[in-house]
């Protein structure tokens, strides 16, 4: 390969997209008590973990209603399951889950009246972690 070419091959590879050298990582907030809301954040959720990235969710104000224990939600064509059962799902399949730290105070419940699984966040826990550059945010 003469110098020119491999001049030309390498400011070529320096100008394609560059993939995120640490995983992606998605943190989704849900505080809407709307199914549908609740629905869809549950699909991308899922859909970002079948495409590898970490998924971290807190539920807070009417989102945290799926956390707690008893509690049911409408099924949701067309997958025909609950934002619960998809929550639940995500959880099976790695995402970690919280309510936000002024949930359970707020709604007189105690941490055991949660679904197994799901914790209570540390604000400073939470900060930490949404400020890393590679943590996508959404919010519901």
């Amino acid at each position: 390969m003469n110098k020119l070419s491999l001049i030309l091959a390498l400011g070529l590879a320096c100008t394609l997209p560059v993939h995120a050298q640490s995983p992606a990582e998605v943190f989704v907030g849900i505080n809407s008590g709307v199914a549908q809301t609740q629905g869809v954040a549950m699909v991308l959720a899922s859909q970002a973990l079948a495409q590898k990235a970490t998924v971290r969710v807190l539920l807070c104000s009417d989102g945290g209603q799926l956390a707690v224990k008893d509690k049911d939600s409408a099924a949701l064509k067309p997958s025909g399951k609950s934002p619960r059962e998809m929550l639940q799902g995500l959880m099976k399949s790695g995402a970690k889950v919280e309510v936000c730290a002024l949930f359970l105070p707020n709604a007189d419940l105690k941490p055991t009246d949660l679904v197994e699984g799901i914790g209570v966040a540390k604000p400073a826990d939470v900060a930490a972690y949404i400020l890393q550059p590679n943590v996508k945010t959404l919010s519901f």
